[in-house]
């Protein structure tokens, strides 16, 4: 009974362990010269708490947000970016939206 305990105990530790991670952003300065604007684009992805700590595609929702917005332009980058957040609420869940919107750039060939 006490090695099923401790079993138990490091297995819901792990599992808590690895909801807790998360995504980077990546940022890039770019000169003027390095590129034109394609448009301004944007979108948005939701993620969800599942009984307030279990997270549901939560962790990468700006990326995904990010990515979409560009991928929409046919684009490389964003920039002039905001970000807008809103929330809801269910019985068992919350869910976060996040809106990324900002000028689409494609890249020039530099060499």
């Amino acid at each position: 009974m006490n090695y099923l305990s401790k079993v138990l105990a490091v297995s819901l530790f792990g599992v808590v362990l690895a909801g807790c991670t998360g995504t980077a952003m990546k940022t890039q300065q770019y000169d003027a010269s390095q590129y034109t604007v394609v448009g301004h684009s944007e979108a948005s992805a939701t993620g969800l708490m599942l009984f307030g700590f279990i997270p549901i595609r939560q962790n990468s929702r700006f990326v995904r947000a990010q990515d979409a917005a560009i991928k929409a332009k046919g684009g490389d980058a964003l920039i002039n970016t905001q970000v807008q957040e809103s929330w809801f609420w269910a019985w068992v869940l919350n869910g976060y939206t996040t809106k990324v919107s900002g000028d689409v750039i494609k890249l020039k060939n530099v060499q």
